[in-house]
């Protein structure tokens, strides 16, 4: 087997903030707390530097546990790992930004995030309720408030140095020109969903010229069927050059220039994830050209409402 190369550590500079990101990031979308925690130190301790959290996810805690006792253990420093977290719709007023922000960063146990991120275009109700909805089940809308008001509190943010770098997360082509024509602060990042059967090229060539990094999220396709991990082209590629389908569209993300995040509660499949390396250039030809299917697993771009999380109490 060819000696695994250094695709897996590829940092992709930003236009502001830290320096540099990660591409190969591990997303902390697990519905259970105490798997969260432990995925997370499983991730760090595989070689992730790169994680990316959610107010609305719940579990800010655990994954402050999880860094805060592998910093401890002196297997790492703070500097070395780049955090991202997100922004709820609830508290898009910019009056609610940075208590919200403030909120997440004691949960985390940090003194600063490298990324905030909006984590929708869409403003709700304002208040504690995270899904609030009507009589009718419907979510409740938050008129007053646009998205570059929003922004303008996260400029805000970096300016008193607690927030490295701010982006945008869940957005369309349209709503990224608009933040980035009008913001002080340019958008550092864009985090949307993206694999083989959802590229986002348009997106990505605007990123590209603009010094934005484009973030994929469901890089594996997120179980959803038609199975991602099961396209003949996929698989294929995987036996040819040795790797598992996972490995394969994972190096597919970095070698196009995008950074990924990626989930397991699994340690073995955590480290697998990690186990990346460069695809030659006829299998990146054959993903870009021989797949043709096109397919968005998550419909929050249209509602705001995340496909991923199960509606819970409060939310």
């Amino acid at each position: 087997m060819v000696e695994s190369d250094n695709l897996r550590y590829t940092r992709i500079a930003l236009n502001n903030g830290s320096g540099a990101i990660p591409a190969l990031g591990f997303g902390t979308l697990i519905p259970d707390p105490m798997a969260t925690r432990t995925a997370t130190k499983a991730a760090l301790e595989a070689g992730f530097r790169q994680l990316d959290a959610a107010e609305r996810y719940r579990n800010e805690k655990e994954v402050g546990e999880a860094m805060q006792e592998v910093f401890k253990a002196g297997k790492m420093k703070r500097e070395e790992v780049f955090v991202a977290t997100k922004l709820w719709n609830n508290n898009h007023r910019p009056e609610r930004v940075k208590p919200a922000f403030e909120a997440s960063l004691k949960k985390l146990q940090l003194d600063y995030v490298d990324l905030y991120l909006i984590h929708t275009p869409f403003a709700f109700q304002p208040g504690d309720e995270q899904d609030p909805r009507d009589a009718n089940g419907n979510v409740i809308y938050d008129k007053g408030v646009t998205l570059l008001d929003t922004w303008r509190a996260l400029e805000g943010l970096v300016d008193e140095g607690r927030c490295k770098a701010i982006g945008l997360s869940d957005v369309s082509l349209a709503q990224v020109k608009e933040i980035f024509e009008a913001g002080r602060i340019k958008p550092a990042v864009v985090h949307v969903e993206s694999h083989p059967y959802l590229p986002q090229w348009d997106l990505l060539d605007y990123c590209r010229n603009n010094g934005i990094v484009l973030q994929a999220f469901a890089a594996l396709g997120h179980s959803s069927e038609p199975k991602l991990l099961e396209d003949p082209v996929i698989t294929a590629i995987a036996k040819r050059v040795n790797k598992t389908p996972a490995q394969v569209l994972l190096a597919w993300a970095i070698q196009r220039g995008t950074a990924l995040l990626t989930t397991s509660k699994t340690p073995s499949r955590i480290k697998e994830n990690f186990e990346v390396s460069t695809l030659p250039q006829d299998a990146m030809r054959e993903i870009n050209e021989g797949i043709k299917s096109r397919i968005r697993f998550n419909a929050v771009v249209d509602t705001g409402v995340p496909g991923f999380i199960p509606r819970g109490k409060g939310g």
